[in-house]
């Protein structure tokens, strides 16, 4: 989710132009007459793939209630939910992790081993696990563990005034300061008899795995020789955790957590980037698949100036032990996470999972980056109830699958999934194999490369994953790519980025979409599935009806918003949806306000929003506890706007979000929501 400027650096160098002769097939003057439908809306104007099949089979599940008041757009600085709910905030940045440890100092001041002791920064994905659920029981409602991603921080507020990246204070301990803000917190929380969720503070779960926590490396990979580095000659023991996204959790009751950005941390030390050269072709043209041209890191960070293990001239396999999927038990501190490498290699955003009939587990995966791909894991063996020494080895073996989206000589929306397995055939008549050395994690370790070779479909920055409890059937976020069919360069002297075709539309797409599929026979582990576009964010109060940027039908002005990003079902089947776009409300957004959490019904197409962020924020990571009556969702980067110079020197200037008249700048943090009634949240 991350910066739009650094989630926007293309760097996929599939030249085909994805469906684009696809696009001669479809009717794309019946799209532009009359948009898309009502929720179920028409594969570019045709019939839903999804919609027939389950009309055919008589098993349309009944509308679930969107029974709130719609809250209007809002530009205002606090949180804004329907009249009939309330909310607090908790699990600010800099809270105590436990008892005894330091408080927030207003000021930003506190140092890196202070930071290690208290809650992170830019909260993203979450889950609760009931205290008493280890075994996956429903658990209690009113007790638990909240584990929270912190994917990155914004040097604006998170250090001191005078205190900038890469500038003349910047010390090692400010580096570990950072580095401890990212990561994923662990608290246990309970709702106490006042009905205030507080934290536990003596107990032995609260802690923080950050990006110097030791980690263990599992699967195909583990051990490979692009692992290996001076401070680790056996490739199998890392260190640390950083740009965690979204998130995932196993019915054996681990949580996972997604490590997205990682490129943006690794630079070349003290070194000037336009002097230093790659150490050969291959590592060139691996690097630049990742990072794109830059070789410098990210100015927000400058974790290379006093780190070695981020220069990547001192360290060139470092780079390699992160972009994965990483496993982490909540209740048993001791364990050393894992990072999965089966699950392949990217800019991961959210894993959602799901169990076949013939109990296969199924991980569905994003890459969020423009022009980047759709994944699914299928592990080898299968899920066994009860047996949790089994099931925490499911994903450490088993397929990684890339998506291509085609349409049938109908119309209709169809796909398949391409096996990143050695043996799978390449349109130029080699195979994987003979690419990667035969050699599984090297292939593991450069996904991306695997996936342009088997000519998936690059896609508008895929981002969450969300499976219908009932239905089954997928969702996935494609945010925006404002670089579709813009004649740029994915990276300098790099081909193109691809035109519109049937799953992303639009060219220089700013608002994004929403697209659904249905796996063949209702198996999560089929290799083919049918899909249409579920929804097309746009904008009507800027353009009208016949113009792909109105958005489908079901977008009024009363809902519009842009680039939607989180997702999430609820047991009941209500569509939660985040947004992480534009606020500034004018122009091509205008009437769109902050950031937003809308909800809607597959069925009908119902679409209404829940919640307003406060300014410059992202709404991300849902949550609920078992009975549904609360849920959990984040503000990440309230204040984001004015530049470095000027939020350090005026931090309240842009948000005093979440503590109001008593803040001394913005602090991402934790919203707790509910219905005054005590019924369920979006009932």
């Amino acid at each position: 989710m991350k910066k739009l400027d650094l989630d926007d650096i293309p760097v996929n160098p599939s030249s085909r132009e994805s469906l684009t002769q696809l696009q001669a097939r479809l009717s794309r003057r019946r799209f532009l007459a009359g948009g898309l439908g009502m929720g179920a809306v028409g594969f570019l104007g045709g019939m839903l793939p999804v919609t027939q099949a389950l009309a055919a089979a008589g098993s349309v599940p009944a509308a679930p209630v969107l029974g709130f008041s719609p809250v209007p757009m809002s530009t205002a600085d606090t949180v804004v939910v329907p009249p009939e709910y309330a909310h607090a905030v908790i699990k600010r940045w800099g809270d105590p992790l436990h008892a005894g440890a330091p408080a927030f100092l207003g000021d930003a001041s506190d140092n890196g081993a202070a930071q290690e002791q208290q809650v992170g920064y830019n909260h993203d994905g979450m889950h609760f696990f009931p205290i008493d659920g280890k075994n996956g029981a429903s658990g209690s409602s009113t007790e638990g563990l909240l584990v929270t991603n912190h994917e990155y921080v914004t040097p604006h507020y998170f250090f001191p005034a005078g205190v900038q990246p890469g500038g003349p204070g910047w010390t090692l301990d400010w580096v570990r300061k950072a580095q401890h803000a990212q990561g994923v917190s662990v608290t246990h929380i309970r709702l106490d008899t006042q009905g205030r969720w507080q934290l536990v503070e003596d107990s032995p779960y609260n802690r923080s795995i950050h990006a110097n926590s030791p980690i263990d490396m599992a699967g195909p990979a583990a051990g490979h020789a692009l692992l290996r580095t001076q401070a680790d000659a056996t490739g199998r023991r890392v260190r640390g955790t950083f740009g965690n996204c979204g998130n995932g959790w196993t019915p054996w009751n681990t949580y996972l957590t997604c490590e997205e950005n990682f490129t943006d941390y690794f630079g070349v030390g003290h070194r000037d980037a336009q002097a230093v050269d790659y150490p050969d072709e291959a590592y060139r043209g691996h690097m630049q698949r990742y990072k794109g041209g830059a070789k410098a890191s990210d100015p927000d960070y400058a974790w290379d100036l006093h780190d070695k293990r981020f220069d990547w001239t001192q360290e060139p396999n470092e780079y390699n032990r992160h972009g994965w999927i990483v496993e982490i038990d909540p209740f048993d501190p001791k364990a050393a996470p894992r990072k999965l490498t089966a699950l392949g290699r990217f800019k991961h955003e959210n894993a959602a999972l799901s169990i076949a009939p013939d109990g296969h587990v199924v991980v569905y995966m994003g890459d969020d980056q423009q022009s980047e791909y759709l994944y699914k894991f299928v592990s080898e063996q299968t899920f066994r109830s009860g047996d949790a020494s089994h099931n925490r080895q499911l994903l450490e073996r088993g397929v990684l699958y890339v998506a291509r989206f085609d349409a049938g000589a109908d119309g209709q929306g169809v796909g398949r999934w391409i096996p990143l397995a050695l043996d799978t055939a390449t349109p130029d008549g080699s195979r994987l194999g003979a690419l990667f050395n035969e050699d599984m994690g090297e292939l593991l370790i450069k996904t991306r490369q695997a996936a342009d070779a088997v000519g998936a479909t690059p896609m508008d920055r895929p981002e969450w994953v969300a499976v219908h409890p009932d239905r089954r059937e997928a969702y996935v976020t494609l945010t925006n790519n404002s670089a579709r069919g813009s004649g740029k360069p994915r990276w300098p002297g790099g081909p193109l980025h691809p035109g519109a075709d049937a799953a992303n539309p639009r060219e220089k797409n700013i608002y994004g979409q929403i697209v659904r599929w249905r796996e063949t026979g209702e198996n999560a582990s089929s290799r083919a599935f049918t899909w249409d576009i579920f929804l097309l964010a746009g904008n009507p109060g800027v353009y009208g009806q016949g113009d792909p940027r109105h958005g489908s039908r079901n977008i009024t002005p009363e809902n519009t918003f842009n680039s939607p990003d989180g997702l999430g079902f609820d047991p009941q089947g209500r569509l939660w949806i985040q947004t992480d776009g534009k606020y500034g409300n004018d122009g091509d957004y205008a009437g769109q306000g902050n950031n937003q959490m809308l909800v809607a019904d597959p069925a009908s197409g119902e679409l209404r929003r829940f919640l307003t962020g406060p300014r410059g924020c992202e709404v991300t990571g849902i949550t609920w506890t078992p009975d549904q009556r609360f849920v959990f969702i984040n503000i990440q980067h309230p204040g984001e706007g004015p530049d470095l110079d000027e939020a350090q020197a005026r931090p309240l200037s842009a948000s005093r979000w979440p503590d109001g008249d008593r803040a001394t700048r913005p602090r991402p943090a934790t919203v707790v929501i509910w219905k005054q009634d005590g019924g369920m949240v979006g009932s």
